[in-house]
């Protein structure tokens, strides 16, 4: 039975993927850089650490500090992001897994008061135990929170899932000793998740389907 389920937020529930992509190619731009990538190219370089991500989008530490492009980026990202939709069906799925009784939580690599705006703005928090979102802008880690809720609020592991768009969603799940599910309508392509031999599905409804164990139609989610 799952009771608590742990939900990322950017590329899962709120849809700034293309918002993301058209971001990384005005800061490319800005800082003097030729490559622009489309939303299959973007899907295949995103990714955690963001450092490390940077590096793959092409951009040289050396002639500009990351610190100084994560805060440029930022600052453009923040302002349009109040855009941003939900998720196709996000507001749906919520509102079934808290008729059921399951405990909601976001567990974000954002900056916990872009979080607290972003879900506010779109009328979500009610949906939600508590936002856990990370203290700067550098996304560095999502485990040292999952694993503070989960001690705080005495979470059996076994009872809780994850559910998110990235690689690294399912690199948090294995930290927290937590189940996971991963969505293929984020900022990673359907192989890549995939290949973490995690289950992969295609909206947000097959998560509600896949908790409450009802029947997705056959095939893949």
């Amino acid at each position: 039975m799952t009771q608590l389920i742990l939900w990322d937020w950017n590329g899962t529930l709120l849809d700034d993927v293309a918002l993301c992509v058209d971001a990384l190619n005005r800061l490319l731009a800005r800082y003097g850089y030729a490559r622009q990538y489309d939303l299959k190219g973007y899907r295949k370089i995103f990714g955690f650490p963001i450092r490390d991500y940077y590096l793959r989008a092409g951009f040289d530490f050396s002639r500009h500090s990351f610190d100084e492009l994560a805060k440029s980026y930022m600052d453009d990202y923040i302002p349009a992001s109040a855009a941003c939709p939900l998720m196709p069906g996000a507001r749906e799925t919520l509102a079934r897994l808290q008729a059921a009784g399951c405990r909601q939580v976001i567990l974000s690599a954002s900056p916990i008061t872009t979080l607290q705006s972003q879900a506010e703005q779109r009328g979500v928090l009610s949906y939600f135990d508590q936002l856990l979102g990370l203290g700067d802008i550098y996304a560095k880690s999502k485990v040292e929170l999952g694993l503070n809720y989960l001690h705080r609020e005495r979470f059996d592991p076994d009872t809780a899932l994850m559910v998110g768009d990235s690689v690294h969603d399912f690199e948090v799940s294995r930290a927290l000793g937590v189940r996971c599910l991963l969505y293929a309508g984020g900022h990673q392509d359907a192989a890549a998740l995939a290949a973490t031999g995690a289950p992969v599905v295609e909206s947000l409804a097959a998560v509600a389907d896949r908790v409450l164990h009802q029947p997705e139609g056959g095939g893949r989610a």
